[in-house]
This record gives structure tokens, C-alpha cells and sequence, in this order.
């Protein structure tokens, strides 16, 4: 049975002359878009906005209002809000089933830890969910760790830019999207970071992914060379602004002291992510 809200003037025009007649009235100023066409038997009703030739008064359906949603950015369950707007907030949180959260992020990125403050505006008060990535899953806490969800296509680059079998170091490895997800080719991965709970998270991470050539380390960036490792193939540097700073340890991690390290180079290169 059609639903009918509201009667308009309509043209009754066969279906396989549907379209053609909808753009036409649609570029005379004829086609009433706040009511939906719908078909009737053979022909499709088009409402129009004023009683032209062949016109006859038809119920419609109205067209939905469509709903404009906040700016975010979603990771896993939890969508990140550029607006302190909790009216807004619920009503994202309500047009999308899979979040259980929406936050505000009280502070920028910060800190020795690289973390942010958070405000729950909506749902679930964690800042913890599980997001999906490429086929891997990472358990990420966004108040205790940092976590790009947008870095998810730089991290698929670098590993289709990869040979089988390498040595790879990520020096800021975070709760491990990089190095989890280059483990796949790599033949062993070094994640190191600074921040302890990252690193409780990079091992949960690890068994999840069973990402058994990811080796897990609670270090300092700065102090990577004193611990006499092998030379690597490719080096991770996640850091941005501040990656620059470690370019000469990186450099020579990788056996390449004195020689300058490329983004572009294909081996034995320092991967610096925006």
C-alpha cells in the first residue's frame, strides 16, 4: 500500500519515459522535490508545482529531510567530534549503530606520550574500543596511546612498498599498526616505544593480530643505537614534527651513517608518516 502525506499536481508518464521527463521538469523549475515519484501500474507519477497541461491532483510520500551529521572522524566504535555539541552528538550517535561512543578532544595531541584529554559527549564514557583494520584488529585506548585511524592507507603503501624477509624498526610503534601490519612481510619487527601503556597495548595487540615476529620494546627512541642491533632494511618514524630529531640514529640503525636517509629510497629508508 503507498503511503500518501500530501497531494500535488502530478504528470502520469510511462516508465521507460520516466527519467528523460523528471530531468526536463527538473530543468524548467517544474519538478516538486519535496515529494517522492512513484510508480502506478505502467506509468511513474512525477509531482510537479503548478497545473500544467495533462496534470492531475496525486498523493505523495514526502522526501525524507536529510540529516546533516557533525564533522568526525571514526575510529573503530568511537567517533571524534570537531564540535563540543552534545545535542549533535546524540543525534550521531543514534544514526550509526556501530558507535558506542562520540568524543570531544579537550587538548591536541601532547606530551612526551603522545596523548589527548577527551570529553564524552554521547554513549558508552570510555575512550577504548577495538577498530578493524585491512583484515587486523587493534585494541586502542585513545586517552592512553596514540592511534591514527587515518594513517590506515599509508600503512597499506608502505607495506605493498616492501620486500619479503625484512628487518624492520618501528622506532614510535604506539599500540602497532605499523609494525603488526608490516609484520606480514617482514621477516622480524622491532616496535619500540616510549609510553607503557602503549606498549601493554602493542602485546595485547600482537597476540590478537598472532603477529609472532613483532617484538615488543618499552624504550626511548633516543637510545635505540646503544643496543647494538643488526642493521634493518626499514625504519618506522611516526612522529611527526619532531622525526627529524632522530634522523641520525635512525641513519644509523640502519648502517647508513653518514649518508642521508630518503621517504623514497626503496631499501634501507627511514619511513617518516605525516
Amino acid at each position: 500500500m503507498v503511503r500518501v502525506d500530501e497531494e500535488q499536481w502530478c504528470l502520469a508518464v510511462p516508465k521507460r519515459e520516466a527519467e528523460q521527463t523528471r530531468r526536463r521538469l527538473l530543468e524548467e523549475g517544474l519538478l516538486d522535490r519535496r515529494l517522492k515519484p512513484r510508480p502506478e501500474g505502467d506509468a511513474v507519477l512525477l509531482p510537479v508545482t503548478e497545473e500544467v497541461a495533462g496534470a492531475v491532483r496525486c498523493g505523495f510520500e514526502p522526501v525524507p529531510e536529510q540529516v546533516v551529521l557533525p564533522r568526525h572522524e571514526l575510529v573503530g566504535g568511537i567517533a571524534i567530534m570537531q564540535d563540543d555539541d552534545p545535542e549533535a552528538a546524540r543525534g550521531l550517535l543514534a544514526s550509526r549503530p556501530s558507535l558506542h561512543t562520540i568524543l570531544f578532544p579537550e587538548s591536541p595531541v601532547e606530551g612526551e606520550y603522545r596523548t589527548r584529554r577527551f570529553a564524552v559527549l554521547a554513549g558508552t564514557p570510555t575512550t577504548r574500543t577495538l577498530v578493524t583494520e585491512y583484515g587486523l584488529r587493534f585494541d586502542v585506548d585513545l586517552a592512553l596511546a596514540y592511534f591514527s585511524a587515518r594513517l590506515a592507507t599509508e600503512r597499506q603503501r608502505i607495506l605493498e612498498d616492501m620486500g619479503e624477509g625484512e628487518r624492520v624498526i618501528d622506532m614510535f610503534a604506539g599500540v602497532g599498526p605499523f609494525a603488526i601490519t608490516l609484520a606480514r612481510k617482514a621477516r622480524v619487527v622491532f616496535a619500540a616505544d616510549l609510553n607503557p601503556a602503549a606498549v601493554h597495548l602493542l602485546v595485547h595487540n600482537i597476540a590478537l593480530n598472532r603477529a609472532a615476529n613483532v617484538i615488543p620494546m618499552l624504550a626511548d627512541a633516543a637510545h635505540l643505537a646503544r643496543i647494538g642491533f643488526e642493521p634493518f632494511d626499514r625504519i618506522i618514524m611516526n612522529l611527526p614534527m619532531a622525526a627529524p630529531q632522530f634522523l641520525a640514529t635512525a641513519a644509523g640503525s640502519a648502517g647508513m651513517a653518514g649518508r642521508s636517509t630518503s621517504t623514497r629510497s626503496r631499501k634501507k629508508r627511514a619511513s617518516t608518516s605525516p
